[in-house]
């Protein structure tokens, strides 16, 4: 994709729900997985949104329930975001105002890198590249708007 789709408020962009379909691959095992479900951005009392994904992962075969909440706070300038995990630890920054935003997260010994891209209005997609003496995965997710 050459274009991106700038967003100048990511919060009002991300609210709603969207169909989200991710793949997995584990590059030093070669296996891949997926995960197929939703991702509800509601609001929160202090103006930024829950993140509430749902839905079914299959790895090695086998499928799973599986789910994840984060919350998705005013950043600090306009537009943009600061993404936290439910107990208040700081995740990773979040810019769409070009409709590209590159991001790091150190876990441990493991760097997380992200990639976001915008699309257009109902369509966005997250690349997320982990590499470290734990993991080497790339997880690619494509979200579109719901109704």
């Amino acid at each position: 994709m050459d274009e991106f789709w700038p967003v100048p408020d990511a919060l009002t962009y991300l609210a709603g729900r969207w169909r989200v379909e991710r793949s997995v691959r584990d590059l030093a095992s070669g296996e891949e997985g997926e995960f197929s479900g939703a991702t509800v951005f509601g609001r929160l009392d202090d103006s930024g949104l829950l993140h509430h994904e749902s839905g079914t992962f299959r790895w090695r075969g086998v499928p799973r329930p599986a789910e994840r909440t984060l919350r998705f706070l005013p950043g600090g300038s306009p537009g943009t975001a600061d993404v936290h995990f439910t107990d208040g630890r700081f995740f990773h920054d979040l810019n769409l105002t070009t409709g590209s935003h590159v991001t790091d997260h150190p876990c441990s010994a493991d760097l997380y890198r992200g990639e976001f891209t915008v699309r257009d209005e109902n369509h966005w997609r997250t690349v997320w590249r982990v590499r470290g003496p734990a993991k080497d995965l790339v997880l690619t997710t494509n979200y579109a708007r719901e109704g």
